[in-house]
């Protein structure tokens, strides 16, 4: 699967340094800096290395090297960066909806608090390339933005706004990206979750509801991997904030993608569409950092669909812990 995405150990002058590493999208942030030769830090609360062995064999997890710490800690995020010698830094640290509901204290600290944090740390230990994760979830925050409000998405705009007043006070420029819907080895997590659940059950022959329709974006998490990678690949200006929605395609077509693969596979779809805008183009993305790659929809189910089949029959996955 790392084949549809370019990434070169040419374009680095340095170590790169992954915040919220041992998520869906870190996980294969890794994996593809790993796989490039490129050498990688891992930061996360601490040190779980379960959904990046979905991606990495044990060689591969041995070469990135590993620190455990709490992105809302100014002084261990600094330090982190400082001993980390990154010259880089892909900020994905982050709580997703359910958890920002159940928490908004957490949540502001860990999404906003350690914002800033990694803000600080990269203009006092003298980091250029930055990129960090917004949400499409930040459309909520706008005025006739288009999609529903959520503490976790009043928390990324207000990181759009961090950013862009670091650009203009502090010439520390930076790239955000809005992912959509995310899907992908690793994806079991969040609201937004379900379609690679649907999958996943599908591989182990389990019946499986989705509690959305309608139309979605079908985004591979190697692709938005690879949009971050491509982001500090080298200096930017300013601080944009861009739209990834790869394919912008309906649940029901996503699954009938499915059922061709597997007649058998017992999966239904109910509720309402998501209120989330996940039709805006991707192309103002690709014409600023260039090419990152991009994963076919069809390709992209059958790949996931493949890859948790093997998981599945290695026993480095099972399938009970997320349906």
């Amino acid at each position: 699967m790392f084949d549809f995405f370019p990434v070169s150990s040419k374009e680095f002058d340095g170590p790169v340094l992954v915040t919220g590493a041992g998520g869906c999208i870190g996980s294969w942030t890794l994996a593809l800096l790993e796989h490039a030769g490129v050498e990688v830090h891992a930061f996360d609360l601490q040190i779980d290395k379960r959904r990046p062995g979905l991606l990495m064999d044990n060689a591969a997890l041995d070469r990135v090297v590993w620190h455990a710490g709490d992105i809302a800690d100014t002084q261990a995020v600094k330090e982190v960066v400082k001993n980390s010698g990154a010259k880089a830094i892909i900020h994905l640290a982050a709580l997703q909806v359910p958890f920002c509901r159940a928490d908004p204290v957490a949540g502001a600290l860990v999404n906003v608090v350690g914002t800033v944090n990694v803000f600080e740390a990269a203009k006092a230990c003298g980091v250029q390339r930055l990129t960090y994760a917004s949400s499409v979830a930040a459309y909520g925050a706008l005025d006739n933005g288009g999609a529903m409000s959520t503490l976790y998405g009043a928390y990324k705009y207000c990181n759009e706004q961090t950013a862009k007043v670091y650009s203009e006070e502090n010439g520390l420029h930076s790239v955000g990206i809005r992912p959509g819907v995310v899907y992908g080895v690793g994806r079991d997590q969040g609201m937004t979750s379900k379609t690679t659940v649907a999958i996943l059950a599908a591989a182990a022959h389990k019946p499986y509801t989705v509690p959305f329709s309608g139309d979605v974006s079908w985004l591979f998490a190697g692709e938005v991997a690879s949009a971050f990678i491509r982001s500090v690949a080298q200096l930017r200006t300013g601080a944009p904030v861009f739209d990834l929605n790869g394919q912008y395609a309906s649940v029901e077509q996503g699954m009938s993608v499915l059922k061709a693969l597997v007649p058998a596979a017992n999966i239904k779809i109910t509720g309402d569409p998501l209120a989330f805008p996940m039709n805006h183009s991707d192309e103002p993305l690709r014409a600023f950092i260039g090419d990152y790659g991009k994963m076919p929809l069809e390709a992209g189910i059958k790949a996931t669909y493949e890859s948790f089949q093997s998981l599945i029959s290695q026993q480095k996955l099972d399938a009970n812990q997320w349906l």
